[in-house]
Protein backbone atom coordinates (compact mmCIF):
# COMPACT_ATOMS: atom_id res chain seq x y z
CA UNK A 1 0.00 0.00 0.00
CA UNK A 2 1.21 3.61 -1.04
CA UNK A 3 2.33 5.94 1.73
CA UNK A 4 1.00 9.67 1.72
CA UNK A 5 2.46 12.71 3.68
CA UNK A 6 0.18 15.78 3.44
CA UNK A 7 1.87 19.47 3.63
CA UNK A 8 -0.80 21.94 5.14
CA UNK A 9 -0.77 25.51 6.69
CA UNK A 10 -3.55 26.00 8.26
CA UNK A 11 -7.19 24.55 8.86
CA UNK A 12 -7.10 21.49 6.47
CA UNK A 13 -10.27 21.70 4.62
CA UNK A 14 -8.79 19.38 1.88
CA UNK A 15 -6.86 17.31 4.41
CA UNK A 16 -10.47 16.83 5.70
CA UNK A 17 -11.86 15.77 2.66
CA UNK A 18 -8.94 13.49 1.59
CA UNK A 19 -8.98 11.79 5.45
CA UNK A 20 -13.20 10.75 4.99
CA UNK A 21 -12.28 9.81 1.02
CA UNK A 22 -10.92 6.37 2.78
CA UNK A 23 -8.45 5.91 0.23
CA UNK A 24 -6.84 2.87 -0.73
CA UNK A 25 -3.28 4.21 0.61
CA UNK A 26 -1.73 5.12 3.99
CA UNK A 27 -1.48 8.34 5.41
CA UNK A 28 1.86 8.44 6.92
CA UNK A 29 1.92 11.90 7.71
CA UNK A 30 0.88 15.37 8.36
CA UNK A 31 3.38 18.10 7.68
CA UNK A 32 2.95 21.78 8.71
CA UNK A 33 5.17 25.03 8.28
CA UNK A 34 3.13 26.23 11.36
CA UNK A 35 2.66 24.43 14.81
CA UNK A 36 -0.43 26.16 15.31
CA UNK A 37 -2.24 25.41 11.88
CA UNK A 38 -5.79 23.72 12.81
CA UNK A 39 -5.33 20.83 10.58
CA UNK A 40 -2.45 19.28 12.78
CA UNK A 41 -5.29 18.59 15.39
CA UNK A 42 -7.80 17.42 12.52
CA UNK A 43 -4.79 14.49 12.38
CA UNK A 44 -3.87 14.25 16.10
CA UNK A 45 -7.59 13.13 16.45
CA UNK A 46 -7.25 10.18 14.54
CA UNK A 47 -3.71 8.94 15.34
CA UNK A 48 -2.03 10.20 12.47
CA UNK A 49 1.41 11.03 13.07
CA UNK A 50 1.93 14.88 12.62
CA UNK A 51 4.73 17.46 12.62
CA UNK A 52 5.70 21.31 12.53
CA UNK A 53 8.78 22.57 10.33
CA UNK A 54 8.82 26.43 10.96
CA UNK A 55 10.10 28.27 8.43
CA UNK A 56 10.38 31.39 10.12
CA UNK A 57 13.07 29.60 12.17
CA UNK A 58 15.26 29.46 8.85
CA UNK A 59 17.24 32.14 7.41
CA UNK A 60 16.18 31.45 3.84
CA UNK A 61 13.97 29.25 1.75
CA UNK A 62 16.46 26.55 0.89
CA UNK A 63 17.22 25.97 4.92
CA UNK A 64 13.31 25.69 5.20
CA UNK A 65 13.01 23.42 2.27
CA UNK A 66 16.01 20.96 3.13
CA UNK A 67 14.39 20.70 7.13
CA UNK A 68 11.08 19.84 5.59
CA UNK A 69 12.03 17.25 3.32
CA UNK A 70 14.13 15.78 5.86
CA UNK A 71 10.75 15.85 7.67
CA UNK A 72 8.76 14.30 4.85
CA UNK A 73 11.95 11.52 4.17
CA UNK A 74 11.44 10.00 7.72
CA UNK A 75 8.08 8.93 6.74
CA UNK A 76 10.00 7.41 3.42
CA UNK A 77 6.18 8.60 1.65
CA UNK A 78 5.35 7.64 -2.33
CA UNK A 79 3.38 10.85 -2.79
CA UNK A 80 3.52 13.94 -1.21
CA UNK A 81 0.26 15.83 -1.61
CA UNK A 82 0.26 20.25 -0.97
CA UNK A 83 -3.24 20.42 0.54
CA UNK A 84 -3.68 24.42 1.69
CA UNK A 85 0.18 24.43 2.06
CA UNK A 86 1.06 28.52 1.66
CA UNK A 87 4.67 28.35 0.72
CA UNK A 88 6.71 28.17 -2.41
CA UNK A 89 8.83 25.44 -2.87
CA UNK A 90 12.49 25.71 -3.87
CA UNK A 91 13.77 23.71 -7.37
CA UNK A 92 15.57 21.53 -5.81
CA UNK A 93 13.00 20.62 -3.62
CA UNK A 94 10.59 19.91 -6.19
CA UNK A 95 13.10 17.78 -8.25
CA UNK A 96 13.52 15.65 -4.98
CA UNK A 97 9.81 14.74 -5.37
CA UNK A 98 9.28 14.64 -9.19
CA UNK A 99 6.42 12.87 -10.36
CA UNK A 100 5.39 12.25 -6.62
CA UNK A 101 4.83 16.23 -5.39
CA UNK A 102 0.90 17.37 -6.26
CA UNK A 103 -1.28 20.28 -5.32
CA UNK A 104 -4.87 21.87 -5.38
CA UNK A 105 -5.09 25.45 -6.75
CA UNK A 106 -8.18 27.40 -6.92
CA UNK A 107 -8.64 27.79 -10.57
CA UNK A 108 -8.76 26.47 -13.93
CA UNK A 109 -4.99 26.71 -14.61
CA UNK A 110 -2.97 28.03 -16.50
CA UNK A 111 -5.48 30.61 -15.61
CA UNK A 112 -4.84 32.68 -12.36
CA UNK A 113 -1.77 30.80 -10.72
CA UNK A 114 -0.96 32.43 -7.59
CA UNK A 115 -3.52 34.13 -4.76
CA UNK A 116 -6.83 35.92 -5.33
CA UNK A 117 -8.03 33.49 -7.97
CA UNK A 118 -11.56 34.23 -7.04
CA UNK A 119 -11.08 37.75 -6.55
CA UNK A 120 -9.72 37.97 -9.91
CA UNK A 121 -12.27 35.67 -12.19
CA UNK A 122 -14.95 38.21 -11.19
CA UNK A 123 -12.86 41.24 -11.64
CA UNK A 124 -11.92 39.81 -15.28
CA UNK A 125 -15.99 38.61 -16.12
CA UNK A 126 -15.48 35.10 -16.89
CA UNK A 127 -18.24 33.00 -16.44
CA UNK A 128 -16.51 29.38 -15.94
CA UNK A 129 -14.17 29.31 -13.23
CA UNK A 130 -13.19 26.39 -10.69
CA UNK A 131 -10.14 24.05 -9.66
CA UNK A 132 -7.06 21.88 -10.53
CA UNK A 133 -4.95 18.72 -9.26
CA UNK A 134 -2.15 19.30 -10.87
CA UNK A 135 1.92 17.74 -10.50
CA UNK A 136 3.86 20.29 -8.94
CA UNK A 137 6.84 21.61 -10.81
CA UNK A 138 9.54 24.82 -10.10
CA UNK A 139 7.27 26.84 -12.71
CA UNK A 140 4.53 27.99 -10.05
CA UNK A 141 0.93 26.90 -10.69
CA UNK A 142 1.62 25.17 -13.98
CA UNK A 143 2.51 21.75 -13.71
CA UNK A 144 0.89 19.34 -15.81
CA UNK A 145 -2.68 18.70 -14.84
CA UNK A 146 -4.04 15.94 -13.27
CA UNK A 147 -8.19 16.59 -12.83
CA UNK A 148 -10.17 20.01 -12.74
CA UNK A 149 -13.33 21.02 -11.54
CA UNK A 150 -15.67 23.91 -13.49
CA UNK A 151 -18.53 25.58 -12.16
CA UNK A 152 -20.32 28.33 -13.25
CA UNK A 153 -19.57 32.43 -12.86
CA UNK A 154 -23.28 33.33 -11.67
CA UNK A 155 -24.33 37.25 -11.62
CA UNK A 156 -24.37 37.74 -8.39
CA UNK A 157 -21.68 35.83 -7.21
CA UNK A 158 -19.26 37.53 -4.24
CA UNK A 159 -15.93 36.28 -4.09
CA UNK A 160 -17.06 34.43 -0.69
CA UNK A 161 -20.01 32.86 -2.66
CA UNK A 162 -17.58 31.76 -5.80
CA UNK A 163 -15.37 30.46 -3.29
CA UNK A 164 -17.32 28.30 -1.91
CA UNK A 165 -18.48 27.04 -4.91
CA UNK A 166 -14.91 26.18 -5.93
CA UNK A 167 -14.25 24.48 -2.27
CA UNK A 168 -17.23 22.10 -2.52
CA UNK A 169 -15.38 21.13 -5.58
CA UNK A 170 -11.79 20.78 -4.52
CA UNK A 171 -13.34 18.45 -2.28
CA UNK A 172 -14.22 15.96 -4.68
CA UNK A 173 -11.05 15.90 -6.99
CA UNK A 174 -8.77 16.03 -4.92
CA UNK A 175 -9.32 12.82 -3.57
CA UNK A 176 -10.10 11.38 -6.90
CA UNK A 177 -6.60 12.31 -8.26
CA UNK A 178 -5.15 11.07 -5.31
CA UNK A 179 -6.74 7.53 -5.66
CA UNK A 180 -5.69 7.12 -9.29
CA UNK A 181 -1.73 7.86 -8.00
CA UNK A 182 -2.38 5.30 -5.21
CA UNK A 183 -4.15 3.07 -7.58
CA UNK A 184 -1.15 3.23 -10.03
CA UNK A 185 -3.94 4.46 -12.72
CA UNK A 186 -2.24 7.57 -13.84
CA UNK A 187 1.66 8.30 -15.14
CA UNK A 188 3.90 11.39 -16.75
CA UNK A 189 4.97 10.87 -20.06
CA UNK A 190 8.69 12.10 -21.38
CA UNK A 191 7.21 15.28 -22.06
CA UNK A 192 5.45 16.01 -19.21
CA UNK A 193 2.00 15.02 -19.88
CA UNK A 194 -0.48 13.19 -17.88
CA UNK A 195 -1.20 9.70 -19.35
CA UNK A 196 -4.82 7.56 -18.18
CA UNK A 197 -4.08 4.02 -17.76
CA UNK A 198 -7.25 2.09 -18.12
CA UNK A 199 -9.72 4.93 -18.20
CA UNK A 200 -12.38 6.31 -21.27
CA UNK A 201 -12.95 10.15 -21.59
CA UNK A 202 -16.02 11.51 -21.78
CA UNK A 203 -16.29 14.33 -24.50
CA UNK A 204 -19.58 16.51 -23.40
CA UNK A 205 -19.54 20.32 -23.67
CA UNK A 206 -19.52 22.27 -20.52
CA UNK A 207 -21.37 25.73 -21.41
CA UNK A 208 -22.39 28.90 -18.81
CA UNK A 209 -24.60 30.13 -18.76
CA UNK A 210 -26.47 27.60 -20.93
CA UNK A 211 -27.54 27.68 -24.13
CA UNK A 212 -31.47 28.13 -25.05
Amino acid sequence: MKKIVILISGRGSNLQALLEAHLSCSIAAVISNRADAEGLGIAKALGIPTAAVDNRNYADRESFDAALAKSIDAFVPDIVALAGFMRILSPGFVARYHGRLVNIHPSLLPAYGGLNTHARALHDGVKIHGCTVHFVTPDLDHGPIIIQAAVPVLCDDTEQTLAARVLNEEHRIYPQAISWLCQDRIKLSDEGRVIFLYRIQSGFTLVSPSLE
